[in-house]
Formats: C-alpha cells, structure tokens, sequence
C-alpha cells in the first residue's frame, strides 16, 4: 500500500452483510442489526484482500488535506443531507427494503429515487462532494445512507470546527499528529508536527477529548487533547484471521482492541470491518491505542514564529523528549 491514503467514500465491508432480526450492538434503541456472513465479498477476493494490508480502524472524524486559495489547507467532512420531506421518504424506505430483506424477500425489491434537485439541503459555501460520488445527467447522488459525502475547509473563525482547529494552526500550515515512530522497532507511538504540505491529498481521523465521545480518553475538559492520526498509519505486525469465529477471539486479544479494521489493497480498493459486524461492543475498556508507549517529538524552537501559549503546539512542544507509557497520560501536560 502506498504511505499516502485517500479514504473518500465508504469503504465497503469485507463480508458479506445481511440485515439480523437482533438487537443492535451499535444502537440500542434499533431492533435490528446489519451483521456480516462468514463469506468475503466477491470485490474484495478479486482486490486480492487476502494479501492486502491491514490497519486499526480509529474512532473519530475525517478530514481531508487539499489546497484552498492557494495554500495547503485542512478540510472537515460535510455530508449534504435530505431535508425533512425526503428525509422522511427515504426512512419509509428503508424500513420497508429492511422488512423485505429480514422476511422471504417476497414481492419486487423496494426502490428509492432521488429528486435531487429539491430532496437535499443546499450546501455550504465552498463544499466539495468527495471524489468518487456518482452523477445522474450531471447532478450528484446520494449514496446508500442518503447523504452525499462531502468536504469543507476549515476556516479560522469556525466555532463548528474549533477541535480540528486545536491541532492545526492554518496560518503556519503545520499539524499536530498522532503516529507510529519512524523506527518502530519498540511499537512506540509519537505526537509530532508536520506541514500542510507534507499531507496534500490525504486523509485523516480527528481524535480526541471532545470527539466521538472520547474512547481513547484522551485529555480532560480542563486541557482537552486533540489529534490527528494519518489513516493506514497504525499497521498491525500480523494480520487479523478472516475466519469469523478466529476474528471474534482475535478482537478479544489486547491488540484486538480496536473500533475495526481496514484492509489496504494493492489495487487501491479499501475494506473494513467494525466489531459491531459480528455484534460485539465498542468502545472497549483499553483500546490498545492506548497501551502502546508515547514519546512527544514536537519541536517548536525549529519554526521561525512563535505558538500562543495556550495552544497544543506550545504545550507539547513543553514535553519535547518526554516519554509517557500511554498516550492517556499526557493529559497532565498542563502541569509540566
């Protein structure tokens, strides 16, 4: 796989799926659950999957490195979503294609057709649908969750995006990331400072304090921490089984404590697989993102400006050199 990943659609499901008269372990309050067979997808079998890479999937929210006026810029994922009428439709909809598939699939297959024109929001200014979404005569779709992906950057004044803003300084174009060191030999993970420009075109999570309701733990409201990690960038050493009952005791193992995994194919074609698929919970106890040590690489005396001190960049850059045995840990890092 190429170090420079592009997540821009959904990534499909490894298995097969098929819709469960169960309770969900994803949603309480849903009766049903979208579990998956023990049989890989045609698509992933012809992508070679088997062969492919595998990486944690992280629990957090997408972003996206492309230029905006002319400068390396971060983008915030923006789906543009049905308003209330079609809203309403397109669920009518989706319960009766889920009555149908959980029943003898008698009768035609239930169908939905969108008038894009009027069924969608109109999107914010300067939103861009992400790469890959299908056009009908010229007018974007939605996909199967009735949104259409999308990015917006994220501007300086955004209070929406005041998280993505703590590890981005868009006026000096560097982040703060989260990743697996260069010399990996000890599984250490680092927060260090990257440029904009070193990231054009790809993707990332957005991890932290206050997002996705926090299951790493990381920071505090007092000092809340946030992150970027690169996707694909936490590889696991052995690459997780495709037997269903041997990938519900892998996800039991400490390194198995993750939201999911994605499978990098040659061919550029993705694939995951949430633990939900085989109806186990998330979060977990002790993500083991969580267990791996952290040493803070942030060098801020290389830059030729100077961070408030108020920002993340001053206070990891306080902790240069340090070592923590978790990245929970740094949530002291006021305290240095």
């Amino acid at each position: 796989m190429t170090d420079r990943v592009s997540v821009q659609e959904k990534i499909p499901c490894v298995f097969r799926t098929a819709v469960l008269q169960r309770q969900s372990s994803k949603r309480h309050d849903q009766s049903y659950h979208v579990g998956a067979l023990n049989e890989v997808t045609t698509q992933a079998l012809e992508a070679n999957v088997r062969k492919s890479v595998a990486s944690e999937k992280v629990d957090g929210t997408c972003v996206y490195v492309q230029e905006f006026r002319g400068k390396p810029w971060l983008w915030a994922r923006h789906d543009v979503k049905p308003n209330k009428q079609a809203e309403r439709r397109f669920k009518k909809f989706q319960s009766a294609r889920q009555a149908w598939e959980t029943g003898d699939k008698e009768g035609p297959e239930p169908t939905f057709t969108w008038t894009v024109e009027k069924d969608l929001k109109k999107p914010p200014e300067h939103w861009e649908p992400a790469r890959g979404v299908r056009r009908i005569d010229g007018h974007l779709q939605p996909g199967p969750s009735g949104h259409i992906p999308g990015w917006v950057p994220v501007l300086k004044d955004s209070r929406s995006h005041c998280w993505h803003l703590a590890s981005t300084d868009l006026d000096k174009g560097v982040v703060l990331l989260l990743q697996r060191k260069k010399d990996d030999s000890d599984k250490t993970l680092e927060v260090a400072t990257v440029r904009l420009e070193e990231l054009l075109d790809q993707t990332l999570e957005l991890v932290g304090t206050n997002v996705n309701a926090n299951p790493y733990g990381l920071g505090s409201k007092k000092r809340p921490v946030h992150l970027l990690v690169p996707h694909g960038a936490l590889k696991f050493d052995t690459p997780p089984p495709f037997d269903h009952e041997e990938l519900a005791e892998w996800f039991a193992t400490p390194v198995g404590q993750v939201e999911g995994v994605v499978w990098y194919c040659d061919d550029g074609q993705l694939f995951k697989l949430h633990r939900h698929h085989l109806g186990m919970t998330w979060p977990v106890e002790e993500p083991s993102l969580t267990t791996l040590p952290v040493v803070i690489t942030v060098d801020i005396g290389q830059y030729e400006w100077d961070f408030p001190e108020s920002s993340q960049f001053y206070l990891f850059g306080r902790l240069k050199g340090h070592h923590f045995d978790s990245i929970r840990a740094v949530q002291w890092l006021e305290e240095n």
